[in-house]
């Protein structure tokens, strides 16, 4: 099965810890980032020390994201900075848990404002209990909303982020993606746009993971390129329901009728997704785990922030010869219009002799 989507906690908390207190938030949200961000810091421990007296198969698992620090930084050009050069046992499921809302007839994510990192479309909880509680309150507000665990913590590169077993769940090519994944966040964070800043590092965090693999463990590749198939083609479903959508929600409708339209697209949806796993899968039950709860537009939007931006992506580091150091040097500076970051359609940077 394929992991549960990841929703990643970007450094909600720099804020708490580097900036006032004023203008963003309450005191009480606050104040449970700053102390769940201190003693997931306080119990970190150097992952050499762990290592040395560690079981299988976490021992092999450390080992490996030591190694995959190295690729990151020679391979990938990524930051060498000192994250995931610890670790904590982590009892609890998620580090975090994210809450994600929308209105009930638009596909615009509510968006909170905080220091340091700008405006993010979710909102981050040490607590589960505290993340529902906050859902719970938007949704008596109207809007609809999803709460997801985070299985990978960062914080940008501003604190050592540490490794957690969230992030060596679903097997080693899903931990290179992973760590891959947080790095490229320290390579390129552009403060308040959400959708580019996750979709910028999916793009990187596959792509190194399929080099990784492709160096390393080459008879892994086709399997976790099946998968990365099996994602994008789940995307595209989504994608066609959120455009059905977004045609009830534009339209003159009353909002019975919209109502009736938008289940019916969720109806739709399910359908089309058991076409898809009978056809494509074998049965496979990839994304049955998607429908455990009830489809709403917070689902949505959650889902394609990382990939709504994917394509023009993929597309510019081909353009750019699939040279991750003139991809990354074609937002050096970058332009935003309406608060968006404009992707190139071309790769701005000659090649070099190396």
């Amino acid at each position: 099965m394929i992991r549960k989507t990841r929703i990643y906690s970007v450094g909600l908390l720099l804020g708490c810890v580097l900036a006032s207190l004023s203008g963003c938030a309450s005191l009480g949200y606050y104040s449970q980032s700053v102390v769940g961000h201190g003693k997931l810091m306080l119990a970190r421990k150097p992952v050499d020390k762990v290592i040395a007296s560690a079981e299988q198969p976490l021992k092999s698992q450390l080992e490996l994201s030591q190694r995959l620090r190295v690729f990151a930084v020679q391979e990938l050009g990524l930051p060498d900075s000192k994250s995931y050069s610890s670790y904590v046992a982590l009892k609890r499921e998620y580090p975090v848990w994210n809450v994600v809302a929308a209105p009930e007839y638009s596909l615009v994510a509510k968006k909170w404002c905080y220091p340091v990192i700008g405006c993010a479309s979710y909102r981050g909880y040490f607590s589960l209990s505290a993340a529902q509680r906050y859902a719970q309150k938007l949704e008596k507000q109207g809007f609809e909303t999803v709460v997801g665990g985070a299985s990978a913590y960062s914080t940008l590169g501003w604190f050592s982020d540490p490794l957690l077993p969230s992030m060596m769940r679903y097997g080693d090519a899903d931990l290179a993606e992973t760590l891959f994944h947080e790095l490229a966040h320290q390579q390129l964070y552009i403060n308040g746009d959400s959708d580019f800043n996750e979709a910028f590092a999916t793009v990187v965090g596959e792509t190194g993971a399929q080099r990784w693999l492709s160096a390393q463990r080459p008879q892994e590749l086709n399997a976790y390129s099946q998968k990365l198939k099996a994602r994008q083609q789940f995307y595209a479903l989504v994608e066609t329901a959120k455009l059905a959508l977004t045609r009830v929600y534009e339209s003159l409708l009353t909002d019975s009728d919209k109502e009736r339209a938008k289940h019916a697209t969720f109806a739709k949806l399910k359908q089309d997704y058991q076409a898809l796993k009978n056809q494509e899968w074998n049965g496979q039950p990839l994304f049955d785990r998607w429908f455990d709860t009830e489809i709403n537009n917070a689902r949505l939007v959650a889902f394609t922030t990382y990939r709504d931006q994917a394509p023009k992506l993929t597309e510019l580091l081909r353009q750019c010869d699939d040279d991750l150091e003139r991809f990354y040097w074609a937002f050096a500076k970058p332009i935003k219009v309406d608060g968006r970051v404009q992707i190139p359609s071309a790769c701005n940077k000659p090649k070099t002799n190396r």
